[in-house]
C-alpha cells in the first residue's frame, strides 16, 4: 500500500469518526426532572446509568412534592416529574399538565424511624413511648407524603398529641433527614431509602413502620406536558420501567 493511500484511509476514518460523533450529539438530548427528595439517592444512580444506556442526561432537581407541584403549576421547565406520592400526578393529570396515559407508580416508599445513634431507636419502635428525647423529626405534612405517613403512624399509635409538642418539621424529607443527621433531633421520620443500601442499614439504629400503620406510599412518575416532544424525557421513562433501575431501586429498599 503506498503512504499517499494510507493517508488516504486515515482521513476518511477520521472523517467518518467525526461523522459518528456529530450524529450521536446531534441525537443526544437533556432532559429536566423534578424528583422527590426522598428518591435522590437512587436517581443519582439510575441518571448515571440512563447517560450511558441512552446517550440522554438528565438534569435532576430535588424537593418536596408539594412544592413542585406548585412550581409546575407556575411554569417550572420541567419535563418529567418524580413524586413521592400518586395524588399529585393524578392531580396534575386532570388539570392538563402531563401527557395522557404516561402516569406509572415507580416505586413503593418505606417508612423509617431512625437515629443517627446506634441502639437508641429499638427494632418495635418502643423509644416513642419514653422519655429519652426531645425532638423528634418529620417532613410538614401538607408538603411531603413521607410526613403524611408520619402522622397517620403516630395517630395510630394514639402518641400524635403526645409527640406533637416535640415536632420539628422540615420542608422536604431531605432536609427532615438533615435536622436527625445533624443532632438538631435525635430522632426522625425519614425515607428508608435514606438510610438503606444493598440491604442493610448504613449506620445507626431504626424501626421500619410496619406498612399498616399509615396509607401507602405509592410514588408516581408522570410525562409533563413540557416534556411530551422531548426524546429524551421519553427514554427516561422507559429506563425507570427497565429492569436495570429496578434493580437500583429495590436496592434502595423500595418496593417495586
Amino acid at each position: 500500500m503506498t503512504p499517499f493511500r494510507l493517508i488516504r484511509i486515515t482521513r476518511l476514518l477520521a472523517v467518518s469518526c467525526l461523522t459518528l460523533a456529530a450524529s450521536l450529539a446531534a441525537q443526544a438530548a437533556e432532559v429536566q426532572v423534578a424528583v422527590a427528595a426522598n428518591f435522590t439517592g437512587p436517581m443519582q444512580v439510575i441518571a448515571a446509568d440512563f447517560a450511558k444506556a441512552t446517550g440522554h442526561s438528565a438534569v435532576v432537581a430535588t424537593g418536596s412534592t408539594g412544592k413542585f407541584y406548585a412550581q409546575i403549576k407556575s411554569g417550572a421547565p420541567f419535563e418529567v416529574f418524580l413524586a413521592a406520592d400518586d395524588t399529585t400526578p393524578e392531580k396534575l393529570d386532570k388539570e392538563g399538565a402531563t401527557v395522557a396515559n404516561t402516569r406509572f407508580t415507580y416505586a413503593t416508599g418505606k417508612l423509617v424511624l431512625w437515629s443517627p445513634q446506634a441502639g437508641f431507636v429499638d427494632d418495635q419502635g418502643a423509644v416513642l413511648r419514653g422519655d429519652t428525647f426531645k425532638h423528634i423529626a418529620l417532613a410538614a405534612p401538607k408538603l411531603a407524603p413521607y410526613g403524611q405517613a408520619a402522622i397517620e403512624t403516630m395517630t395510630q399509635l394514639g402518641l400524635l398529641d403526645q409527640l406533637t409538642p416535640k415536632f420539628v418539621q422540615g420542608e422536604s424529607i431531605g432536609q427532615t433527614y438533615t435536622f436527625v443527621s445533624s443532632g438538631n433531633a435525635e430522632l426522625g421520620f425519614v425515607a428508608l431509602s435514606q438510610v438503606w443500601a444493598d440491604g442493610k442499614l448504613k449506620s445507626g439504629s431504626a424501626w421500619v413502620v410496619p406498612a399498616k400503620l399509615h396509607q401507602p406510599i405509592r410514588q408516581d412518575a408522570v410525562l409533563l406536558e413540557r416534556g411530551k416532544d422531548n426524546p429524551a424525557a421519553a427514554a427516561l421513562m422507559k429506563y425507570l420501567q427497565s429492569d436495570a433501575a429496578k434493580a437500583v431501586i429495590r436496592s434502595f429498599g423500595y418496593d417495586v
